[in-house]
């Protein structure tokens, strides 16, 4: 023990650190599902629907079966269960039950010694369609069906394909319309957009002769994945492991229990040996999951003192065939949309429907990036008409930090005013906008999303993050997780949490998550909820921990346990006279007599919320605010946009590593700008055309424009170290402000996604053919 240094390190948290694992991906040494390789292992194989809607009359696997190398067939009549994300919407099963409901259905699975036998085998199954009517547009399945056999399930609302309706109103929206300033009304019309993860999907099953179920695959849920196990093999929770390997890439993607999962284990409980299952990009396209296509009404309604008095909103959702996390997008289509607005009256109905078409579900910004397009292009719209600033007007209609919304959510800390100014100060706002030549253009729009939902899928006690610590003689520390990283870092934000409580260098910490036989449960990487739960959860633990190095120190000085705290491995007295010891001293006294270091910590959402129906929808222990300025140019010869610069404001209540929050808001520019300039699933009777990386158009590195990250740290009270999400809501503002830096470059308002050159360029001529008649009526005149 000697005197401490001056000068001590502030700790890991808020440092630029490259991710644990990043040297792994980029050498080539990271395992991804697809490259464990078990000994014996049999390829799966999916045969699919080639109707988007048929009942299912025979299937014949004897030839199948009878070919030399094929080892198992199965098909939905050996096994029924339902499964799904949601408890309250479990309408999938492994393969398909008496009928097929779009065209990819998963209608039996082969298990054979290689692939080309696995897919000789595909090609000698019969299978006898009866072909039923296809429900191909979302406004064919608001209809009663006449058959209630043509039903694409059983259950929905009444004899109709609707999935779910919501319909929430909080104030008076009638009367804030009728008494209203102004109010702009509009109809927007969003195609479906896919995850485009470079991954594609993977499962390895293997069922042991003791019974025992092991599944590797490529998920961002692994927890579920193992509840939905259970209910589809009958085997008992605790005869399944679930790992999750690397991920390369998911966005939601990932997020469901899938079919193909399921049938690897099927196919290797039946063949008793190990299935893998790797799909081509097609089968990717096919599973899909992504997000809704949805037609969008709304009103929003302006007080004679600038003020948002009313939101109106009305929107449509094309499911496609299954219910997936549906019933929360239905939901967040709405409740997610008034903020980060301070808005009195609030209306919104929402339905889902079924389709004949691959199931959507949960797409990074789940939700709320269409609704929220359609509101900040309104908001737009009305600065216009009343000739003020966009940006003005947003500032004058914030939410407050420690407030509550009209539905009763909870606001802890915002910084989007910060945000906001910041980035017009940046970007030179007041001298660009309304003020820049032809065919230049600026726009800005807000975002607001949540850190987690409040609200488990599982009703139930159980903690929605738990982490595990252990530290022994060695001196390094070993955190284990249920958490799934996914490749956007929490893996590294967990050992940070635990490195800045300890005082250690990252070097010291090793994290070993998503491993259900090893590692306590967290609920999956979906809704942002990571960060912020299992960053609290790994908090607490480590401050378990740190309680037992300092009351080590304490007795071996002799000091009181209040004056010591813990930096740059060490364990320092600081009242005079001011001594330390090295973390191992204290760490081999602590080990003494009693042997490793073990500590829990866990994390649950506080109550909150309202008491009406769907109350929970949307709620969270804090929320992300953003505010976005976007510059353009528009070629008016051709049609073509090319975003120049974004400046991207992100309140994330505190960076733990600003690197990865710039790289997430990077990430979800991308995304968002392919949304609104290039994605969208194109079909022709339920068939997708364009199920590939090359007709599937996402943006190049070549078309992404210049982004300026502005870090707003508000600093959560509740947030692990003051943070909160940064990994979906930075994609929200994204989409409008482009579209409405558009307007402002060639004049044009866009009510479709993706807008496309021609869309542009029509746009252009209407203008003109409006000013040309507009001058016709002032010269007659």
């Amino acid at each position: 023990m000697s005197e401490p240094k001056s000068g001590a390190a502030k700790g890991v948290i808020g440092q630029r650190l490259p991710l644990v694992d990043a040297r792994k991906k980029t050498t080539g040494e990271a395992v991804y599902t697809d490259d464990i390789r078990l000994p014996n292992t049999l390829v799966g194989k999916i045969l699919r629907s080639p109707h988007a809607h048929a009942r299912i009359k025979g299937i014949d696997t004897s030839r199948a079966l009878a070919l030399p190398g094929v080892a198992a067939v199965v098909t939905g009549a050996e096994n029924r269960a339902n499964f799904g994300v949601l408890p309250i919407s479990k309408d999938e099963t492994a393969l398909a039950v008496d009928k097929v409901i779009f065209v990819g259905d998963q209608v039996a699975a082969v298990a054979a010694e290689d692939e080309e036998i696995a897919l000789e085998a595909l090609g000698l199954i019969q299978v006898d369609y009866e072909v039923y009517p296809a429900f191909l547009q979302p406004e064919d399945s608001l209809k009663d069906v006449a058959d209630p056999a043509h039903k694409i399930h059983a259950r929905t609302v009444g004899e109709t394909n609707v999935h779910k309706q919501v319909d929430q109103h909080f104030g008076d929206v009638d009367a804030a319309l009728k008494d209203a300033r102004i109010v702009r009304r509009g109809h927007f019309e969003f195609g479906s957009v896919t995850h485009a993860f470079t991954e594609p999907h993977c499962v390895i099953a293997r069922y042991d002769t003791d019974g025992k179920l092991t599944l590797w695959s490529a998920t961002q849920v692994p927890h579920y994945v193992h509840r939905a196990l259970v209910e589809v093999t009958g085997l008992p929770m605790h005869a399944i492991r679930v790992i999750k390997p690397m991920v390369g890439g998911a966005f939601g993607g990932k997020s469901d229990p899938f079919p193909h999962e399921m049938a690897a284990a099927l196919l290797s409980m039946k063949s008793g040996r190990p299935v893998k299952i790797l799909f081509d990009r097609e089968e990717v396209f096919l599973s899909h999951h992504g997000r809704h296509p949805t037609k969008t009404d709304i009103a929003v309604a302006l007080d004679r003192d600038g003020k948002i008095s009313g939101l109106d909103l009305k929107v449509l959702i094309d499911g496609g065939a299954w219910g997936s996390f549906g019933v929360v997008t239905t939901y967040y289509n709405g409740v997610l949309s008034a903020g980060p607005y301070d808005v009195s009256n609030f209306r919104y109905s929402g339905k889902r429907v079924y389709t004949n078409k691959p199931p959507c579900g949960a797409m990074r910004g789940h939700g709320a990036v269409n609704s929220r397009f359609a509101f900040e292009v309104l908001l737009d719209e009305i600065a216009e008409e009343l000739g003020e600033d966009p940006c003005e007007l947003r500032l004058k209609n914030f939410l407050p930090e420690y407030t509550t919304t009209i539905n009763e959510f909870r606001i802890t800390s915002n910084g989007i005013a910060e945000g906001m100014l910041r980035a017009m100060e940046r970007s030179g706002w007041k001298e660009k906008y309304r003020q820049l030549p032809p065919g230049r253009g600026i726009g800005a729009a807000c975002g607001f999303y949540i850190s987690g939902s409040a609200l488990p899928i599982h009703w139930s006690k159980l903690p929605q993050s738990t982490v595990h610590l252990k530290i022994d003689m060695d001196g390094g520390v070993t955190v284990h997780a249920g958490t799934a990283d996914i490749g956007q870092g929490s893996d590294t934000m967990l050992a940070q949490c635990v490195a800045q409580v300890l005082g250690l260098p990252m070097s010291r910490l090793r994290v070993y998550t998503a491993d259900s036989d090893m590692d306590p449960v967290d609920l999956g990487s979906y809704s942002s909820r990571v960060t912020f739960m299992a960053g609290n959860a790994a908090r607490r633990a480590a401050e378990q921990i740190r309680t037992e190095l300092i009351e080590a120190a304490s007795r071996l000085t002799g000091y009181p346990a209040e004056g010591f705290v813990l930096e740059d491995e060490l364990v320092v007295y600081t009242p005079l006279p001011r001594i330390r010891m090295s973390y191992m001293e204290a760490l081999t006294e602590a080990l003494a007599d009693r042997g490793a270091l073990i500590a829990r910590g866990s994390y649950q959402s506080p109550p909150m919320g309202g008491k009406f129906k769907g109350a929970a929808a949307g709620l969270s222990p804090t929320y992300s605010f953003q505010s976005y300025i976007s510059e353009v140019t528009v070629d008016e010869e051709t049609g073509f946009v090319k975003v120049e610069k974004v400046w991207a404001a992100h309140d994330c209540g505190r960076a733990l590593n600003p690197i990865a929050v710039e790289g997430q808001v990077e990430g979800s520019i991308h995304m968002g700008l392919g949304q609104l300039l290039s994605e969208q699933f194109r079909y022709h009777d339920g068939n997708v055309l364009n199920p590939n990386l090359l007709d599937y158009k996402t943006l190049s590195a070549k078309e992404m424009p210049e982004v300026e990250c502005i870090l707003i740290e508000s600093g959560d009270p509740e947030g692990p170290f003051g943070a909160k999400e940064c990994g979906e809501g930075p994609l929200l503002p994204i989409l409008p402000s482009v579209a409405n830096a558009i307007h402002d470059a060639v004049g044009v308002r866009i009510r479709r996604l993706p807008v496309t050159p021609e869309d542009i360029l029509q746009g252009i001529q209407k203008n003109r053919m409006e000013r040309s008649d507009v001058a016709a009526k002032i010269r007659v005149a």
